[in-house]
This record gives C-alpha cells, structure tokens and sequence, in this order.
C-alpha cells in the first residue's frame, strides 16, 4: 500500500485508489498517518474530528471509521478481526506503516540523512537529500479533510517541518551552488508563511543565487510591505542583512574562486587566548562526554574537505561559556598551534554586537598580520585569516555570538581546526554550514547541587539539606541564579541557609532575588539582553505567556493570548524557541523555564494595561478548555 498525506489525502492498493470515505473518515486517517507508528489517543481524534464540540457520540462515530477503514485496507477481513493495518491500542489507534509506505515517514528518512550530512561537514550531500525530501511535498497537507481538523496541531506541526527543512535545504543549497534546485520549493514554502521573515531571508538570497537579482528586489519589497500591512513591522535583522547582501551584489550565481594567499607566508605565531578556566565548574559529563565524542569523530575525519565546528546554544545564564571554556581547556593540547578566543558581544547591554571585520582583525593581529598589511572588506580578511589557519590545528573560540552572518565569515576552512561557538540563538544555518550542535538544558538537580556545594561549602548544604533543594527549585537549576544566591549566602556566613530560601520564597514572583546591588551578575538584565533583540510581535507574545496558567501551553493557546492566526502563532512560538527564550519539550508542546515566566509577567505587568492582560485572558479561556482548569 501507498499513503500520501504530504498533499491531498490519497491510498492507494497496487494500482488501484481507494475511496477514502466521510471527511471526518479521511481526518482520522490523515491523523493517524502523521503519526504513523505511534498510537494517537482518542481525546486527541475526538478533538482533531470535532475541534473542541465533540457530540456525545464522538466516541462511537470513531470507532465505526476505524473499522471502515480497517475493512477498506484489508477487504478479506472477518468481522471484528483486528488486522494488522490500524490496530487498537489502549485509550487510541495506531497505523502500522513502514518508512516505504508513507509520504512523511519517507521524507522524515530523507531529511535525517540531510541533517546528518549536515552535521559531517557535506553540503553538497545534505543538499540532494534535503531535496529528494521535498519533492515529496504535492501541496498543503492533508487536503481533502474538514478545514476545521487541518487547523489541528500534528497537521501545523508538519507543516512546520516542511518549512524548516526548505531552510536547511536552501543553506546547504547556498554553501554547495545548487541554489536552482531549491528555488522551486523555497517558493512554495513562501507562499505558505507569508510572514516568516528567516524563510524570506532564504527566498532572497536563493533569487540572487540564480542569477535573479532583480526578482530577488522585488521578493523583499513584497515581504516588506506585507509585515507593514499585517503586523506594522519592518523586516528583522536576518532579512535586512539578505537584502543588504543582495544590494551590494555580494550573492552571485556560483563559480570557482581562486585561493587568496597569505600576505604573511613566513608568520607563525602560536596564540594562547582562551579564558581562565573557572575554579568553581562542576558537572556536565553528560555534555562534556558529547563535547569529546564529536571532537573524536572530527578527529577522525581531519582529511574531510570541511571543518569540524562545534554550536553550544542555550538561555542566558544557562552556562554556556563557562562549559566551552572549561572543555577547550580540556582539549587545548590537541590542537598544538594555539587557541583563539574572541568575544563577540552578540547580547551584550553595554554596546553592538562585534562586527566580523573587527573580529577578523583581532585574530589576524594575534596572528602576527600587521595592521598596514590587513586588506579592506569582510571577504578579503576572512580570505586571509583563512590562509593563515591551512594547515594549522588551532582552536578558535567565538564567545556570546548574535546570529549567523556575525559567525559564518570567522569559522575555519581548513581540516584540523575546530570553532567552538556560543549563543542564545540557535543559529540553524551554522549548524547547515557544518556545526555539530549542542542545545544546553539547566543543570541537573545533582549536578546544580554540586555546583552550589563548590560556592558555599558541602558542609552547609549537608547541615540545611531541605534549605539547599529549595533554593536549587527557586533557581530553576540555572547556574547564573545558583551564583548570584551563592555569592549572598557566601558574604552572610553566620546566617542559616534557611534564611536564603526564605528570601527566594517571599520574592516569588519577581526576580528581585536574582538581582544584588552591585550588578555584577543580574539575571533580570541578562533575560532583558535576550528579549530586546526580538521582533515587537515576538516580545509581545512572550509577554503574554506568562498570563497561561498551567506548566506549558499550545500554540492555539499562544494565538488566543495575542489575538494572532494560528499559524503566525507558531512562527512566532518558533522564534522564540530559536532564541531559547521558550522550549518545546513536546511537538506542538511550549514551555517557559521558571525565571523566564516570572521575567515575562514582570514585563506583562509594565507593558499590558490591565485590560489588556483581562482581554488575553478571556480569549484563552474562551479558546482552551485545558487552559481554562489550571489542573
């Protein structure tokens, strides 16, 4: 059998097409064929069927469809035989479908191998697989069913991975000059997300890849004019720096460059620049074991025409430079020519970001290029920074970085080097570039109590044992709250650790805790360096998050907080997932850690009037029964 649900719903047996029945009929298979191979319960077909106004019924009505279907993809079936096709499992039903058997299981196969290409440093591969994938797509998803079942999360969900995967195919495609075999489908993904201003950065840059500089123009004046209509927004970073590249013709249709030689041939100098390691780190074998092993397996393929890169990405004061910094000290004598460090600045409240010129110089000059030998332009320093590093083993690492077109020109482009990047963002086109990435969740709960034993002594958590998991949970096991609870505790010897923890319990609500005078470590100002990059539709819907009164939320949730559609809730759930300011635990499933909500209902309390908060509000409980019962 054939299932196709990557466009309009179609089954077919041999040759022959099957009459799918009912469009309530044809919703429950479409459901179970995005799941394929997992059981779907059945609240979640009563409500992908009947959106919320289940008859009383539904329940019955479900089971008479399953066993149509059942008789209709296996017609010798006795009555009341369970087949081996759409099985009932407890509580739901599942379709049991091989990967060869599925539209969606068959491109998910073929985008892993994609990512997977990615990951190894071939772009050129991970280009043919990630558009093998997407010649799958015939369409919207699931055409055929009632509209008011497409709306349904799983059906969003793989519109989204449709979307997301254009976008790695459409990097590899730019890295490899296969720019005209992604055009096609990066038009398609267009015309589905209007709004999506990453997705329209690609769509500009592809154009001008093609030699289509002209259309490429008039593709950013009409994404220009349509976030002006819709949302009174003009085009973020990402899609103004695509429309920059195109102006100044810096994206051109692919041919062979020639090498830039080193204006330094006889230079070497071995730089030694990485931090001090911290004397307080504790924990994070699991991460440090990841770390290693893909250094190993870059090791172990330094012949490979690409280089080893390493993304660790996470929330502020997740720890991300105290983990690159402590693990570079760890692997600094593999890497026998030196270590690069620069700090890029990429949140940084005090000033910009560091520009990659800038940045250049700074490695150029650690290199021993003196400064009336450095070329002009971005492309002629990092051609010579480049050269400098062919046949080196250095490790570079590039500190708090702020997005992809500040971190592409400083990776390396010679085997044996290895870039350790840190930033909020997830960065996916570096990870398409060859990064190997790493998303850093908090700290365990043993791992964050050995953390804070090293600060304040394992004879005060041992003495206040109960104390000292309270204040872990008020801190959400983040380490930059650990650290700021930890220096008060430290300065206040003679007090209890009782006393601590009932400071963070009387705050609740407020990071005020997180807070101390000096300002030397603030976890509301390193949240606020996080928020103050997003777009004001982003900030807007993280703000009104924290109005959601369970544990984590849908994005039909989201889109009834800020009055948006549906789909321009998920992208824009989306983006703050990118910029780890909200996590997806679960498809379809978004989530706030503990501080980012109370930092969020702070900024609700300052920006929302209260009738505004009592709007979002009422539409929440109006939309989702779920949100309405905090239970």
């Amino acid at each position: 059998m054939r299932f196709e649900v990557l466009g309009p719903l179609r089954v077919w047996q041999g040759e022959d097409e099957l009459d799918l029945g009912f469009p309530q009929q044809r919703a429950l298979l479409a459901l179970l064929l995005v799941q394929a191979g997992r059981p779907v319960p059945m609240p979640e077909i009563v409500d992908a069927l009947w959106t919320g106004r289940p008859p009383a019924s539904a329940i019955n009505v479900v089971r008479r469809y399953a066993g149509t279907l059942r008789r209709l993809f296996e017609p010798g079936l006795p009555p009341r035989a369970p087949g081996r096709r759409l099985l009932r499992r407890t509580g739901g039903y599942l379709l049991d479908a091989v990967t060869d058997e599925v539209d969606l299981l068959r491109f998910r196969d073929l985008a892993k191998q994609g990512k997977r290409a990615v990951a190894t440093g071939r772009p050129d591969a991970a280009a043919r697989h990630f558009v093998d994938a997407l010649s799958l797509w015939r369409g919207p998803v699931a055409t055929g069913i009632p509209a008011s079942a497409r709306e349904h999360v799983r059906f969003a969900g793989v519109e989204r991975e449709l979307v997301l995967t254009t976008q790695l195919a459409a990097d590899a495609a730019l890295l490899c000059g296969r720019a005209g075999q992604v055009l096609p489908v990066v038009r398609r993904a267009a015309g589905v997300e209007p709004l999506n201003e990453s997705l329209h950065a690609r769509l500009v840059m592809t154009l001008a890849a093609c030699g289509l500089q002209a259309e490429a123009l008039a593709a950013y004046e009409d994404v220009r004019r349509d976030l002006a209509a819709e949302l009174g927004t003009s085009p973020g970073p990402e899609l103004s720096a695509a429309h920059t590249r195109v102006l100044r013709q810096q994206v051109r249709p692919a041919r062979e460059k020639k090498p830039v030689r080193s204006q330094e041939p006889g230079t070497c100098v071995l730089p030694a620049q990485l931090p001090p390691d911290l004397t307080v780190f504790a924990g994070r074998r699991t991460e440090l074991e990841t770390l290693n092993a893909l250094v190993d397996a870059a090791a172990a393929t330094a012949t490979a025409p690409a280089p080893a890169a390493l993304l660790i990405s996470g929330m502020a004061g997740v720890g991300k430079t105290a983990l690159a910094v402590h693990w570079a000290h760890q692997v600094a004598n593999r890497f026998p020519d030196g270590q690069l460090h620069v700090e890029l600045r990429g949140f940084d409240p005090a000033g910009p970001a560091k520009e990659p010129a800038e940045a250049l110089r700074q490695m150029l000059a650690v290199l021993g290029v003196a400064p009336r030998r450095m070329p002009d332009g971005v492309d002629a320093l990092a051609g010579l920074y480049r050269s400098l590093l062919a046949g080196r083993r250095i490790l570079v690492l590039l500190d708090n970085a702020a997005d992809t077109e500040q971190v592409r020109p400083l990776l390396p482009a010679s085997p044996g080097c290895l870039a350790v990047v840190t930033s909020r963002n997830a960065l996916p086109s570096v990870i398409v570039s060859g990064a190997r990435p790493l998303s850093l969740a908090p700290l365990s709960s043993a791992d964050a109590r050995a953390a804070l034993a090293l600060q304040i002594g394992a004879e005060s958590l041992a003495a206040e044992p109960e104390a000292a998991e309270e204040i872990i949970a008020r801190c959400g096991r983040l380490p930059l709250a650990l650290a700021i609870v930890a220096a008060r505790a430290d300065s206040r010897r003679d007090f209890p650790l009782a006393t601590v923890a009932a400071e963070l319990r009387d705050s609740r609500g407020s990071l005020d805790a997180f807070s101390p005078p000096t300002r030397a470590a603030d976890a509301r100002a390193a949240f606020l360096c996080s928020y103050r990059f997003l777009s004001p539709e982003s900030a807007r819907l993280f703000r009104l998050v924290s109005l959601h009164p369970g544990p984590d939320l849908t994005a039909g949730d989201a889109a009834a907080l800020a009055d948006l559609p549906a789909r321009r809730a998920r992208i824009v759930l989306g983006e703050l997932t990118d910029a780890h300011l909200v996590t997806e635990p679960a498809p379809g499933c978004y989530a706030l850690h503990d501080l980012l909500r109370v930092f969020a209902a702070e900024l609700t309390e300052a920006h929302e009037t209260p009738a505004e908060r009592a709007a979002a509000r009422a539409r929440l409980m109006g939309s989702s029964p779920r949100a309405a019962d905090p239970s």
